[in-house]
C-alpha cells in the first residue's frame, strides 16, 4: 500500500467514526466531475458522448466545494472530461486542500505542462496520471500517438517540483500480463507514489464494445499479473487496500457498494455511481443517499453492474471488510494473494440480470483493438 500514514491514519480516523455512530453508508470518496469535455477521445470512455452545449459547460467553484462539504468524504477525485480545461479548476483544489480534503486529480496530462505552476505541491494534492500500458499499448489505448512520451516527460517533471505523483490504469480485453508487469515496473522506477488500477467498465456510450473484460477475464488476468511479480520478487506501490487486491485476484465475493464513491457532476449527484450515466439525478447529497434504491445495483442485481470489479464500486466495500474482519485481513496482508485454485463463488444473479458481457478465454499475447487480433 503506497499511501503515506498520515493519509491513512486521517482516513482510517474517519472511518472508525462513520462505524461509532452505527451509519451503514458513508463515502470514501467524491468523484467530482467539473465539467466533461475533453481533449481526447479514448477508445473505452464514454464520458464525452454528450451534446457540444453540454460539454461547454463548466461547474463553478462553489457548486464544488458545497459538494465537498455537503459529501464530508475525506478524499476527493477530480475526473471529467479533462478537468485541467477547466479554468477554474485551481480555485477548487485550493479550496478542497483548505477543507483537509486529499485531492486526486486525474488528468491525461497533456495541459499539464502549461498548467503545473497554477498548483503547489501539498500532501494533500496528488496528480493522478492517466497511462493505461507503456507507449503503444497506452497510444492506442487514448486513439493518438505521442499521449505516452508527454505525459511520462510531465510525471518526470512533477516529480522534480515536488508533487505526489499517481499512474491512474485501466486494463482492458487482450492484455498481455507480461506486458502489464513490464509496464508497472517502469513506473515504479520513474519513481510515481502510487498506481490505481481497475479492470475496464463497459460504458453503454464508449465508441468501442470489444475492449471490455468479462468478470472471470479480470480474476485471470490478475492471477497471471500478480504471479508474474511474486515470482520475479518484484514490488509495485498499488493505491489500493490488500482486500481489494484481493478480489481482483479472485479470493473475495465482495458487493458493489456505490455510496461509497458518490458523484457529483455538472447535472447534479448522480445516481448511483460515476459509471452509470442514465440512472438519474438528485438535487442534494442527503436526497442522493436516502432515495437512491441501492439494492438494484451491484453484482447479480443488475445486468449492467455484472461485469464491473472497478475500484470506485468495491475498493469501498474492501476497506469496510478490513475493518469488519481484521484478523482476515491480517492473514491476506501476511500470507500474499492466493493465485492458484478455485476462486470465490459468484455472487447469485437475480431474474433478469444477465451477465453484460460474454465470457471468452483470450490467450496472452494478443491485443485487438481495431477489429481485427495480432500475434506479438
Amino acid at each position: 500500500m503506497s499511501i503515506p500514514m498520515s493519509q491513512q491514519l486521517r482516513v482510517a480516523w474517519y472511518i472508525m467514526k462513520q462505524r461509532l455512530r452505527g451509519r451503514e453508508r458513508y463515502p470514501l470518496v467524491l468523484m467530482l466531475e467539473p465539467l466533461f469535455q475533453c481533449n481526447l477521445a479514448c477508445a473505452g470512455c464514454g464520458k464525452i458522448d454528450y451534446p457540444e452545449d453540454t460539454l461547454r459547460k463548466r461547474m463553478p467553484v462553489a457548486d464544488a466545494l458545497r459538494a465537498v462539504d455537503e459529501s464530508n468524504a475525506p478524499v476527493v477525485s477530480i475526473a471529467g472530461g479533462e478537468p485541467l480545461i477547466h479554468k477554474e479548476l485551481p480555485q477548487i483544489v485550493e479550496g478542497i486542500i483548505q477543507r483537509k480534503k486529499y485531492v486526486y486529480l486525474c488528468t491525461n496530462a497533456l495541459l499539464l505542462d502549461a498548467r503545473m505552476d497554477d498548483y503547489t505541491p501539498s500532501p494533500f494534492l496528488t496528480l493522478s496520471i492517466h497511462l493505461d500500458g507503456n507507449r503503444e499499448r497506452h497510444d492506442e489505448s487514448v486513439c493518438r500517438e505521442g499521449v505516452f512520451d508527454k505525459a511520462v516527460a510531465v510525471i518526470r517533471k512533477a516529480l522534480d517540483r515536488g508533487f505526489r505523483v499517481n499512474i491512474n490504469c485501466t486494463l482492458f480485453a487482450h492484455e498481455d500480463p507480461e506486458d502489464v508487469a513490464s509496464f508497472f515496473d517502469f513506473v515504479t522506477e520513474l519513481g510515481v507514489e502510487g498506481i490505481t488500477m481497475s479492470p475496464g467498465y463497459s460504458y453503454q456510450h464508449a465508441p468501442r464494445q470489444d475492449v471490455f473484460l468479462g468478470r472471470r477475464q479480470s480474476k485471470r488476468l490478475f492471477r497471471r499479473i500478480f504471479r508474474i511479480a511474486r515470482e520475479k520478487k518484484l514490488h509495485w506501490p498499488f493505491n489500493h487496500s490488500w482486500m481489494y487486491l484481493d478480489f481482483l485476484a479472485g479470493n473475495q465475493a465482495y458487493q458493489c457498494t456505490p455510496w461509497s464513491n458518490p458523484t457529483y457532476n455538472i447535472f447534479g449527484w448522480q445516481k448511483p455511481c460515476y459509471l452509470l450515466v442514465d440512472e438519474g439525478y438528485a438535487s442534494s447529497f442527503n436526497e442522493l443517499m436516502e432515495t437512491t434504491e441501492w439494492d438494484r445495483y451491484g453484482t447479480g442485481r443488475n445486468a449492467k453492474c455484472n461485469d464491473c470489479m472497478a475500484h470506485c464500486g468495491y475498493e469501498g466495500t474492501a476497506v469496510n471488510d478490513m475493518f469488519a474482519r481484521p484478523l482476515n485481513a491480517l492473514r491476506v496482508l501476511m500470507r500474499g494473494s492466493r493465485l492458484d485454485g478455485e476462486m470465490a463463488p459468484e455472487l447469485p444473479l437475480i431474474e433478469g440480470a444477465e451477465p453484460a458481457a460474454r465470457e471468452i478465454e483470450i490467450p496472452a499475447g494478443q491485443i485487438s483493438r481495431r477489429g481485427i487480433t495480432e500475434d506479438r
